[in-house]
């Protein structure tokens, strides 16, 4: 199996997300991560689903997603060819002695703290899932008292659009 980043472009509609999340649970494929948030264009939402599955199967659950009514367009974003991210905010045990410590990992990881307390911090760090891995592994040994991290967000690089090219399609067809 491997991992596979899938932007869809959906309409912004009540029920949408659920009946997306609902296809990939019908296959029983496993979704690692699910991210929606709004576009540059008020009636059109962007689903990332980063799922582990083979790859004709994943072309099945694609054909699929398309012939749900309100599926504007689907890409799959390979790593190379686009920029992902994710978000990480971990509250870390930080007193006294290990507070310069603490800080010392997250300048090192370019991340930021946003809340401090006496007894802890609160980090936030964005950057690939390899990274923010990499930065819990560093500050596991301080005491990692929560964890909260986002799902993938992903853009294809360069000049290009899928959003435009959608509403193209979709000016068309109506």
């Amino acid at each position: 199996m491997s991992r596979h980043t899938l932007s869809v472009l959906v309409e912004n509609k009540p029920g949408v997300l659920t009946r997306v999340a609902g296809l990939f649970a019908r296959r029983a494929f496993n979704i690692h991560s699910l991210a929606v948030g709004p576009t540059e264009h008020d009636d059109i939402s962007r689903v990332t689903v980063v799922v582990d599955v083979e790859d004709h199967p994943l072309e099945q659950v694609t054909k699929q997603l398309n012939k749900l009514v309100n599926v504007i367009k689907i890409v799959e974003l390979e790593s190379v060819a686009s920029v992902q991210r994710e978000l990480l905010l971990v509250k870390v045990r930080a007193d006294a002695g290990t507070r310069t410590a603490v800080l010392e990992v997250v300048q090192l990881f370019r991340a930021k703290i946003v809340d401090v307390h006496p007894e802890a911090v609160v980090v936030e760090a964005t950057g690939t899932s390899d990274k923010l891995e990499a930065l819990l592994t560093a500050l596991e040994p301080y005491g990692i008292r929560e964890i909260v991290q986002s799902g993938a967000v992903a853009i294809g690089r360069g000049p290009r659009s899928i959003t435009d090219r959608a509403l193209e399609r979709v000016a068309r067809t109506a």
